[in-house]
């Protein structure tokens, strides 16, 4: 009995192709399950357009995952967390979090399932990560893991320099008036 196989089925054949099985396993199993049709002239041509039009539909899905790949190569996404001892994250940096993150700076959903991260960061720094987003277009980009309270840090220190140099200004003032006095 020849079939054209609609699915994969292990170890026999491919979906689209057309093979001899035994009258039975293809009567009895393949037809009813839906995973193969009798193959009649009618039904390959049939099966050929539809062949063709995957095709195409899947040429033009790999031209577009290879533009987005060139806008995701080399962005950088820098995320903020709060930091305990030895540079440690209170909780995780996740692939969830940086595909939020990449979304608004792309503008562009990424599904946090495609993001090839071997287990969630958890330490200040910088990482390179994967993005697959087909077989073979796998874009790097960069995560960067910035303090959160350490920006608020450098601003207070940044206004106490301001204030102290301010405080400096009056006091060599002060002492410049008291000199004059003196002399």
């Amino acid at each position: 009995m020849k079939v054209i196989f609609l699915e994969n089925v292990p170890n026999v054949a491919r979906a689209g192709e057309v093979k001899e099985v035994a009258n039975g396993y293809g009567r009895n199993f393949l037809i009813p399950q839906k995973l193969a049709v009798l193959a009649s002239s009618s039904t390959i041509n049939t099966i050929k357009v539809q062949h063709q039009i995957r095709a195409k539909g899947e040429a033009q899905l790999e031209v577009e995952m290879l533009e987005l790949a060139r806008q995701l190569e080399g962005v950088e996404v820098i995320l903020k967390a709060k930091v305990g001892a030895k540079d440690r994250l209170y909780g995780s940096i996740t692939s969830a979090d940086i595909a939020s993150e990449l979304e608004k700076i792309v503008e562009v959903a990424i599904d946090k399932r495609k993001i090839e991260l071997v287990e969630p960061i958890r330490q200040l720094g910088s990482y390179e990560v994967a993005i697959r987003l087909a077989r073979d277009v796998i874009p790097k980009i960069k995560v960067k893991v910035t303090d959160l309270e350490g920006e608020k840090k450098a601003r207070k220190v940044g206004k106490e320099a301001k204030e102290t140099e301010e405080e400096t200004k009056v006091t060599e003032e002060e002492t410049k008036v008291t000199e004059e006095e003196t002399v």
